[in-house]
């Protein structure tokens, strides 16, 4: 006889943007500097190619995060977010934008 063990994890469940009052939705898009060397996006262009996909000049491959923030959180506190937490400064950009 085999015995199933069964493990239930409390969890709360997903902010759906737009139907909390007070809340704002973040997208920050995060992607390696120009002068970077980005071999993530070297391959996909290279696999763009050879399933015939023509006039793409190049692929940068990145990060994006979607964050649910308070609406007190301001535009300085979210870039040092983006900055610190989300983006290695030395060798990535990155844009942070309020959505609707």
């Amino acid at each position: 006889m085999t015995e199933v063990s069964e493990f239930h994890a409390t969890r709360v469940p997903p902010r759906r943007p737009g139907n909390l009052e007070g809340v704002a939705r973040v997208i920050v898009d995060v992607l390696p500097k120009a002068e970077i060397l980005d071999p993530q996006g070297q391959a996909v262009a290279r696999a763009m190619g050879r399933l015939g996909v023509g006039g793409v000049a190049d692929v940068r491959q990145g990060k994006h995060f979607e964050l649910e923030v308070d609406d007190t959180v301001g535009d300085a506190e979210l870039e040092h977010i983006a900055g610190t937490l989300l983006a290695n400064p030395v060798i990535e950009e990155w844009v942070v934008r309020r959505v609707q």
